[in-house]
């Protein structure tokens, strides 16, 4: 290669057989092809692969689908899945369907213990907690309402008719007393 096709672009070959060169730059390329020999290689292999292409696809007949091309596509399909819809098939598919997940599942390994069972194991620990508090709390208030009740039953009835209504109060604060003091006391047992 000389020197002058250093400072060839084979943007301008392009742009020549396109016919987008005009004016000045398209003299200048023409006086360009006629000292570098490169360029008018190039030129003649662009041209010759124009030429192939035009051949290639001018006799090529055009493809022309049918009117009713789409329905009977679709009929088709209809009837190839006619027999999955009888009640056995629709069966055998679900089985089917499990025994691939399982599969999945399977060949998934610690990925799918990560991502599937994990999150379900802490929701379903979350959720045992939870129910564990409410269970205690719930069991633990019917336990102190029973012992006040007893005492606070026997006091009543030993004792006169203003001093039952000033027991009946001092019950009542200490019993709003003592639940907040339990449902404190398991928060903080639910927080360590």
């Amino acid at each position: 290669m000389d020197a002058a096709h250093n400072t060839c672009q084979s943007e301008e070959t392009a742009a020549y057989l396109d016919g987008e060169l005009a004016g000045e730059a398209l003299d200048r390329f023409e006086c360009h092809l006629k000292e570098c020999a490169a360029c008018a290689a190039e030129l003649r292999v662009h041209r010759q692969l124009l030429c192939t292409l035009e051949a290639a696809f001018h006799h090529s007949r055009p493809f022309e689908l049918p009117n009713n091309f789409a329905r009977v596509v679709t009929a088709s399909a209809e009837n190839n899945l006619r027999a999955i819809r009888h009640r056995h098939e629709r069966k055998r598919a679900a089985q089917l369907c499990a025994l691939l997940a399982i599969v999945v599942f399977a060949l998934l390994g610690a990925a799918t213990r990560v991502v599937v069972f994990e999150p379900l194991r802490s929701f379903f620990r979350t959720s045992r907690v939870l129910f564990d508090f409410l269970w205690q709390a719930v069991s633990d208030a019917a336990e102190t309402a029973t012992v006040f009740i007893r005492v606070i039953g026997r006091a009543a009835l030993d004792a006169q008719p203003g001093a039952r209504l000033l027991l009946a109060l001092a019950f009542l604060i200490c019993l709003c007393c003592l639940s907040l003091l339990i449902v404190r006391y398991r928060r903080a047992e639910i927080i360590e």
